[in-house]
């Protein structure tokens, strides 16, 4: 099944939107400890544009340890633990200091399925990975993977599905209620009626 990785030229593009458009239907792939892949196709992501977007980690132009992984030039992986127990996955975009991101929020398996639900101790598949916690779990993603490359041989994307636009739904982000007037800006994307979006 494997496709050549998305070039590093996917990621550099200046507008953070349309790189979290074409996200969707692109396969995540990252291999098991055998070298098995595992990968999903992606459904659902958002998108963060710092400095000024109040929901951004980088808001202000903040740097610091754990963000400084979103002023790396597009292509890399930016993963963070939130709530004391999940990992959740991004993508940076743009060039090298300005800290553009995208998280994935929602995954429909497409290889390694039978990995994916030892990892997620047998939920039913339609809840293995929609969610932006619950994919990093079926997928092995940790923080490891921080500022991995995404053109590198650990996790990486790659051509899958062409959405076109009318198979697009957008709205607000989820969980941000501390970013005031930016709460309801539509920077959420998702593929429409797939299983696997969050909710």
């Amino acid at each position: 099944m494997s496709k050549a990785k998305l070039p590093r030229e996917f990621y550099t593009r200046r507008n953070v939107l349309t790189v979290a458009r074409d996200l969707l239907g692109k396969l995540l792939v990252v291999p098991d400890e055998r070298g098995q892949r595992i990968s999903g196709k992606i459904v659902e992501v958002e998108a963060y544009r710092g400095p000024e977007d109040r929901a951004s980690h980088a808001y202000g132009g903040r740097r610091t340890k754990r963000t400084e992984t979103m002023y790396q030039k597009g292509g890399v992986a930016y993963v963070y633990f939130v709530y004391g127990m999940y990992n959740q996955f991004n993508v940076v975009t743009n060039v090298e200091d300005i800290p553009h991101a995208i998280l994935v929020r929602g995954l429909e398996p497409v290889e390694g399925i039978e990995v994916m639900r030892e990892r997620r101790h047998s939920h039913t598949d339609r809840n293995l990975s929609n969610g932006p916690g619950k994919l990093c779990l079926a997928m092995g993603i940790d923080r490891q993977l921080d500022m991995a490359d995404l053109l590198g041989d650990r996790v990486w994307l790659e051509e899958f599905e062409t959405v076109r636009a009318a198979g697009i739904s957008k709205g607000p982000r989820i969980g941000i209620d501390y970013a005031e007037d930016w709460v309801d800006i539509p920077w959420r994307f998702w593929i429409k009626g797939n299983e696997w979006v969050s909710r």
